[in-house]
This record gives C-alpha cells, sequence and structure tokens, in this order.
C-alpha cells in the first residue's frame, strides 16, 4: 500500500463487509467513495456518526458517492450495528489493522486516565478516478458529515 497524500491515489484494500460481501477499493472507481473510521460499534460517538451518514445517505448518493465504515470489530458486530441502526452502508472489518495503518488512523489515545491503542475517528473522500481528494482528521461527529457532503459537491 502506498504513502497517503492528497491528489494521490488512495490506497487499495480489499475487506469483509457487512451483507456477505469483500469489497476491493479499486472495483469502486466510477464513483466517489467516502471511507469513514471509527473507534467502536455501539458507542455514542460512532453512533452519531452513522446515523448523520444515514440521514444524508441520499445527498451522498445524488453525488454518485459511496459510503463506507471502518473499524477493528468483527462482521458479526458490524451486522448487529447496521442492523439496529436500519445504515443504508456497508461496514467494513479490519481486525489486523492493515487499512488502518495504511491510512494512518491508529493512535494513542487517552481513555478515562488509561492510555490505550485505538482509531482516531478519520475520513477520507476519494474521489471516482481512486484519488484522494480530502481527510478530516480528529473528528468531532457534529457538522463533520455535512462538511464531507459539501467537498462531494465540489468535486
Amino acid at each position: 500500500m502506498g504513502k497517503l497524500q492528497i491528489g494521490r491515489v488512495a490506497p487499495d484494500f480489499t475487506l469483509a463487509a457487512t451483507g456477505d460481501k469483500k469489497i476491493r477499493l479499486r472495483s469502486l472507481r466510477g464513483s466517489h467513495v467516502v471511507l469513514f473510521f471509527y473507534p467502536k460499534d455501539n458507542t455514542p460517538g460512532c453512533t452519531q456518526e452513522g446515523v448523520a451518514f444515514k440521514e444524508h445517505h441520499a445527498a451522498f448518493k445524488r453525488g454518485k458517492t459511496i459510503i463506507l465504515g471502518i473499524s477493528r470489530d468483527s462482521i458479526a458486530s458490524h451486522e448487529r450495528f447496521r442492523e439496529k441502526f436500519d445504515f443504508p452502508f456497508d461496514l467494513l472489518s479490519d481486525p489486523d489493522e492493515k487499512v488502518c495503518n495504511a491510512y494512518d488512523v491508529i493512535r494513542e489515545k487517552n481513555m478515562y486516565g488509561r492510555t490505550v491503542i485505538g482509531i482516531e475517528r478519520s475520513t477520507f473522500l476519494i474521489d471516482s478516478s481512486g484519488k484522494l481528494r480530502n481527510e478530516w482528521r480528529k473528528v468531532r461527529v457534529k457538522g463533520h458529515v455535512e462538511a464531507v457532503l459539501d467537498a462531494v459537491k465540489d468535486l
């Protein structure tokens, strides 16, 4: 996998996804892709973010954009999370952190006074030719999805 850089082709990957699928990023060319990396299924911030992407899903679809959520959780956990909140997009499982590392989202974080290693909430916008067009790191959920949608409209 290549080095992550705006304007360059985004690192390709193949991951297991909800709906008993395997998704390869390169196979999605022709559509824009939003990859949102999140720490854990069924946690408050991750649920808020997923619901926000769900609420704007139709607008992303009109912009020929596919939304994919990625975390280290298992497919079984993703299936429950997706079903519980009726997400209209797939969730991908990266248990060995290969894709998380390629997109440089694994960080040391402080949780309740303890240092842990986990996914830093991050989003990447990849255009229809496979090039990375935008990245958001240390994402705060409020207003984030709208900012991503605005960036899609500018493509």
